[in-house]
Formats: C-alpha cells, sequence, structure tokens
C-alpha cells in the first residue's frame, strides 16, 4: 500500500480478564475479545469451596483461544469470615431481601476483589496490558462494598499511579463495562455475544446441577427470565 513502507503493524491490545468461570466474568472475556483485545485470563483459587468455576474458565479459555492463568492463593483467614470458604451453612434469602438487604450477606468474601484487582493489575504491568477487565454488577446483587463504582474509580487511579508506563505511553486503563446493567442485560449480552453460557457456573455450590437456593442461583434465574431467555443450565 502507497506510504506503508517502513511502518510497523499496531501491536494488538492486550487485556487481563478476572475470570472466576461464572457468567458475569464470561460475558467481560467475550466483551474484550470481540473489542479486538488479547486476552489473558485470571482465576484465583482462594480455599471457596469447589472449583467448578475454575473448571469452567479453564474450558473457556481453550474454546477462546485465551491464555489461563491460575494462582492458588489460600487465605486461612477467611474461614469463619464468610460462608464461601469452609462448611458454614449458606444463606437461603428471599430474593426481595438479597436485593434490599440493609446488611452485608454472609458471602461477601473480605476484600476479595482488592485482592484480585491488585494481582490482574500485577500481571497486566508485568506482560505490558492495556487493561484490566473485571465483571463486578452494582444493580442486581448482594450488597457487596467491592462491587462498586465508588471502590472502583479510586483504585482505576491506583493502579493509574502506581504502574509503569505503557509502551504507548499510556496507563493501564480499568474497564467495569457490567457495573450499570441488570442481571436481564447481562444475559441478554451474553446472548448477543454467543457466550456458551452452558460452559459456565454461577452457584456457590459445586454439585452437578445449580442449588436454585443460594443468592447467586436466585439473581441469575431472575436475570434470565426478566431477559426472556432461557438458562441452559436449568
Amino acid at each position: 500500500m502507497p506510504g506503508s513502507k517502513g511502518k510497523k503493524p499496531r501491536a494488538a491490545k492486550r487485556a487481563v480478564v478476572l475470570l472466576s468461570g461464572g457468567l458475569d466474568s464470561a460475558v467481560c472475556l467475550y466483551w474484550a475479545l470481540a473489542r479486538g483485545y488479547k486476552c489473558s485470563a485470571l482465576n484465583i483459587s482462594y480455599g471457596q469451596r469447589h472449583n467448578k468455576e475454575t473448571a469452567c474458565a479453564k474450558a473457556l479459555c481453550k474454546k477462546t483461544g485465551a491464555e489461563f492463568v491460575h494462582i492458588n492463593l489460600p487465605m486461612p483467614w477467611l474461614a469463619g469470615a464468610t460462608s464461601l470458604v469452609g462448611n458454614a451453612k449458606l444463606p437461603d434469602t428471599p430474593l426481595a431481601d438479597i436485593k434490599n438487604a440493609d446488611k452485608i450477606p454472609s458471602t461477601y468474601v473480605p476484600a476479595r476483589n482488592l485482592v484480585f484487582m491488585a494481582l490482574a493489575a500485577s500481571l497486566a504491568d508485568a506482560i505490558g496490558a492495556d487493561a484490566v477487565i473485571a465483571g463486578p454488577n452494582a444493580v442486581d446483587y448482594s450488597g457487596y462494598p467491592d462491587c462498586r463504582e465508588q471502590f472502583y474509580k479510586p483504585l482505576a487511579l491506583a493502579v493509574k499511579e502506581g504502574t509503569r508506563p505503557l509502551s504507548n505511553g499510556g496507563t493501564i486503563k480499568i474497564l467495569t463495562p457490567l457495573i450499570k446493567m441488570s442481571k436481564a442485560q447481562i444475559a441478554k449480552l451474553a446472548f448477543k455475544l454467543a457466550v456458551p453460557v452452558q460452559m459456565t457456573w454461577t452457584c456457590y455450590k459445586g454439585a452437578q446441577k445449580p442449588c436454585g437456593k443460594c443468592d447467586a442461583c436466585k439473581l441469575r434465574d431472575e436475570g434470565f427470565k426478566k431477559s426472556g431467555l432461557k438458562d441452559p443450565l436449568l
């Protein structure tokens, strides 16, 4: 092409996607791929009840060609601090109470997203990635403090100030594309992006089928019902 002699091809954008293996994080992976990012998917085991989500994350990476990066990071202090670690009884809360709770539920994992985002930022800094992409949602959720914009906005500034400039002179961005979306909107986006929803796992239990009773199951089920779409796991 005229005028192209000597020009170096533009390097592909890179992103670190926090991929639990659940629906929201899977949508984020496909969202990033649709925008031309070459993705490294970071999956973290911190002592949760089961590894079914990790298996889903690995399968999603195999399907998409994204790099699968797994960290085993036991945090022994979480035992007794959250019902997602150990054998404490999981809550069976009515849906209306989940979304209008006046206190943080027992399924909250203390500062989990702060730890995860720090690890993702470190990986992004090490490989020269343009962005860290995560799937928090502050509309239909269980009231976790680390799923809100108030948490991610100052965190984005900290990452900007605390990491190296990119080769293009920019800085690592924190992208949270689902944060203002309802679960119904997320379900619709999943189908629009052709996410293999049947390969995701949201339930807090690791049984053969979703329990239908935990907060995660109830919020996911409501989202699909309101979207008018069928959840292939049910």
